[in-house]
């Protein structure tokens, strides 16, 4: 990985978010860039992290529960952290499950007052 430090206008368009969501990021400890006055530079470490973080809200994973995963490495070490996230993958794997069936059958039942409705008006 490069050790190309970012500013932090470039980490906001690197990952797509916004300066109030870095903020807040480094507000909650999910990052700690270096800091030169004023300015913010996130090296590799920060730009790994941030990747973590990303993919883990995609997942629907809390911040809360990606920050404890992101500090388990440096105090419990790479293995402790990896079989958490797998365990981690597997409850959330569980709940997308059953966020997908209710959003199943929301659009059957949706559907099927659709085509009542249609039915209804003459249409076919």
């Amino acid at each position: 990985m490069s050790d190309k430090m970012l500013s932090f206008k470039e980490m906001c368009e690197k990952f797509e978010v916004t300066p109030r969501t870095l903020r807040y990021y480094e507000y909650i400890e999910l990052l700690r860039p270096e800091r030169d006055g004023r300015a913010r530079w996130y090296g590799p470490r920060e730009v790994a992290r941030m990747t973590l973080i990303m993919r883990g809200r995609r997942f629907g994973f809390s911040l809360e529960g990606i920050r404890q995963w992101l500090e388990m490495r440096e105090q419990q070490g790479n293995e402790a952290q990896m079989r958490t996230w797998m365990d981690m993958a597997d409850k959330q794997m569980l709940e997308l499950e059953e966020q997908r069936r209710q959003i199943d059958e929301a659009m059957e039942e949706l559907r099927r007052l659709r085509d009542t409705t249609k039915a209804e008006l003459g249409e076919s």
